[in-house]
């Protein structure tokens, strides 16, 4: 019997490793339609978030993605820092958020607009319906990094997003968190 190494790597202190991993970022520059207002401050460069990923060989029912995000401590005119945000293009897809560092909330929308929020800390696991719109926001001082794992199939709908907009905005004044209806 032949005994292999694993090609994968994921180090919960560090990040993915491996051949088969992609590793996106999302600039201050592509993200400004996601904030209230747009931060002059705010070099267009700043890396807002990371995504590293392991896909599945197929998109198709019974193969699983394996991913990792990291949102980085920046606000924007006190606007905290988040992503995207999206549905799943197949609805019946479900998915997990393990937080292994870091502290924000996982944004919750479904399909009428009501938007609620759980707390993310380290070792919190959040279940996400298939039917939900979600995207992560970074409330602390240090990156927020969220384990993640979704069917292959699953997509992401980031245009029913943009025409549905999250109606709650999340925003740090000194220690304090608050939220601002859109």
């Amino acid at each position: 019997m032949e005994i292999l190494d694993s090609k994968l790597f994921h180090d919960f202190h560090g990040t993915l490793t491996g051949q088969e991993v992609v590793t996106s970022q999302k600039l201050y520059k592509d993200a400004k339609g996601f904030y209230q207002s747009v931060d002059a401050s705010l070099d267009d460069n700043t890396i807002m978030y990371e995504v590293s990923c392991v896909n599945a060989s197929k998109k198709e029912e019974g193969y699983l993605n394996w991913g990792i995000s990291l949102l980085h401590p920046v606000y924007v005119n006190g606007e905290c820092n988040m992503t995207r945000g999206h549905f799943h293009e197949d609805l019946n897809c479900e998915e997990y958020y393990w937080c292994a560092s870091g502290t924000g909330l996982l944004m919750f929308m479904d399909e009428n607009g009501k938007t609620w929020c759980e707390k993310m800390k380290e070792g919190s696991l959040h279940h996400i319906n298939g039917h939900h719109a979600h995207r992560l926001i970074n409330t602390g001082n240090e990156d927020l990094k969220v384990i993640c794992v979704w069917n292959a199939n699953a997509g992401h709908d980031y245009q029913r997003v943009e025409q549905m907009p999250f109606n709650v905005r999340v925003f740090k004044k000194g220690e304090e968190i608050y939220t601002q209806k859109r």
